[in-house]
């Protein structure tokens, strides 16, 4: 499986903008892989991930959070050297008007990188997770969050290819090498799965695919489903 050294280490990164950020997960994917950097920004709209990345990257002050909204980046044009967003699309309605932003704030030469887990050619393990996440996007839908399905592969190659980028290139992400049945994953999954079957209280269908995906997870077991990462330049 290609590394983040692989897939980041040839990149001259300077200024970075991680939208959708969050609490900065992906962020710490940049900073095992990019050789160096002057500035990352993550930005989010929703303020409880503020403190959350301030935390994580506390030590590092060339590292900052923005609330700001992915549709409307305020930043000038061709002000960054990469932009990426990272399993955050399917929360958009208008995911390509998030991928316009991003390629506005983009400088020529720059690089913009989509990472995204995908739905289709999973193995029956990695599908658990396919299965969680819907689940889990039906659940904040219902409690008014944007959460769609994921996309399948192809969908994402083309929502970027509607961008006008060189020298793309595509990397599957995959690793099923542990033991899918762990206790550990069902003990790490159980929390979530309390929360999100209350979540669901008034939706009782809802609420009895979440106690069968608990089961599925005992049964066939759960592997992370496979993210394509899509890079290329301005």
């Amino acid at each position: 499986m290609p590394t983040s050294q692989d897939i980041l280490g040839h990149l001259p990164a300077g200024r970075v903008l991680d939208v959708a950020t969050g609490s900065g997960g992906f962020i710490h994917f940049l900073l095992e892989g990019l050789k160096d950097y002057t500035e990352i920004i993550g930005v989010d709209n929703k303020e409880r991930a503020a403190a959350a990345f301030e935390k994580a990257f506390e030590e590092k002050p060339n590292i900052h959070f923005q609330l700001m909204d992915a549709n409307h980046l305020d930043f000038d044009s061709d002000s960054f050297d990469l932009v990426c967003i990272s399993n955050s699309l399917h929360h958009f309605d208008d995911p390509q008007a998030v991928l316009s932003q991003m390629e506005r704030v983009l400088r020529p030469g720059g690089y913009l990188l989509v990472s995204e887990m995908y739905c289709d050619g999973q193995t029956e393990t990695q599908m658990t997770h396919v299965h969680l996440h819907h689940w889990w996007g039906a659940v904040d839908t219902v409690s008014g969050v944007t959460h769609h399905e994921t996309y399948r592969r192809d969908e994402l190659v083309g929502l970027v290819s509607g961008l006008a980028l060189k020298d793309v290139a595509q990397y599957d992400l995959t690793d099923t090498s542990d033991d899918p049945r762990n206790p550990e994953i069902s003990a790490e999954l159980n929390p979530v799965f309390e929360q999100y079957i209350q979540r669901a209280e008034g939706h009782p269908d809802l609420q009895a695919r979440g106690e069968e995906l608990r089961q599925r997870v005992a049964e066939i077991g759960f592997h992370s489903a496979t993210t394509l990462v899509i890079i290329g330049r301005k």
